[in-house]
């Protein structure tokens, strides 16, 4: 901040793209970006001192790679206020793939290891680049996955066995008890801007009642299914306004009540629910010509009687404008 913050001119010189990390080093007229980049300088540099953080364990580098190539490239999704999260658009996605990574990481790394009557360690007696790597991480996701809806995964978010590592490194290693101290002091001033009371499925949730939707999609409520994929479902309108009338659905409404609670998290389910829409008007054995009306009722006055979004696919006969 005291050379005019990510996007000044000054820090720029040293990372380009105005991110962060960045690390000058006047001495050798250096300037380095990213963060593996920099941990491999600052260990080749500092190799005499404290430990090498490289024991001879290929499985401390697996772990430090997983970790920079499935879990930061989505970890957005616990604080950042809107996606796409690497390449999933949705957070609530990104959320569960980021338990998934973790899980995967406990059961293809871990192995037997109870970090009970063992070294606190990931791979041995020794502190390793799997340890530094993954411990920033876990602090992070140990605070933060609590905030989000409980309904998005089956399974605890975090592995029991990571939260063992996690806890037993905290209170057998003191330099680490420091390093969590360290984030925690910043991560205080996000709680105390309330940073997630906005963001969607931590302070914002769906607290609507279930709708008649919501019962088709349980089989509770049988219906002419014409198109359906893992997003969204389409069927006939039981009440027709034209020869050909299909509903569209995303399955999971995701606080879709109305159009008008669409936000930057809904782009790809929106986007998905057109070109359903577009695939379906082309399907001349529904009775589709022509052409075809796409309508979204949004609330009451507007004639929205279920509150589920929903898309009206019409067709089959000509259509007036303005519509009444």
């Amino acid at each position: 901040m005291e050379i005019g913050g990510l996007k000044g001119e000054e820090y720029k010189k040293i990372n380009p793209q105005g991110l962060v990390p960045g690390l000058q080093c006047p001495s050798r007229d250096l300037s380095l970006v990213e963060s593996d980049t920099i941990a491999r300088y600052l260990l080749s540099e500092y190799a005499h001192l404290g430990p090498s953080f490289q024991p001879n364990k290929p499985e401390s580098n697996m772990i430090a790679r997983h970790h920079d190539m499935y879990l930061t490239t989505i970890q957005g999704c616990l604080y950042k206020a809107a996606g796409p999260f690497g390449k999933f658009p949705t957070r609530k996605d990104a959320l569960r793939e980021y338990s998934n990574q973790l899980y995967m990481l406990a059961d293809l790394f871990l192995g037997g290891h109870d970090f009970k009557d063992e070294s606190p360690y990931l791979c041995g007696d020794e502190i390793s680049l799997a340890d530094a790597t993954l411990f920033p991480s876990m602090v992070f996701c140990t605070l933060m996955f609590p905030k989000f809806d409980h309904g998005i995964t089956e399974k605890t978010p975090i592995p029991p066995k990571l939260e063992k590592w996690y806890q037993n490194l905290m209170e057998n290693d003191p330099v680490f008890q420091k390093v969590y101290e360290e984030i925690m002091g910043a991560l205080a001033k996000w709680e105390s801007n309330k940073r997630w009371d906005s963001i969607h499925l931590a302070g914002v949730r769906d607290s609507e009642p279930a709708s008649l939707f919501d019962r088709i999609l349980a089989g509770e409520i049988p219906a002419t299914v014409v198109k359906e994929d893992d997003k969204i479902l389409a069927f006939k309108d039981i009440n027709p306004a034209a020869a050909a009338h299909v509903l569209v659905i995303p399955k999971d409404r995701d606080g879709l009540t109305q159009l008008r609670k669409a936000t930057s998290e809904h782009v790809e389910i929106l986007g998905r629910l057109l070109v359903a829409a577009s695939e379906i008007v082309k399907d001349e054995s529904l009775g589709f010509g022509e052409g075809a009306r796409i309508v979204i009722n949004d609330g009451k006055t507007a004639g929205q009687e279920v509150f589920h979004l929903h898309v009206h696919v019409l067709g089959g006969r000509d259509f007036s404008w303005p519509p009444g």
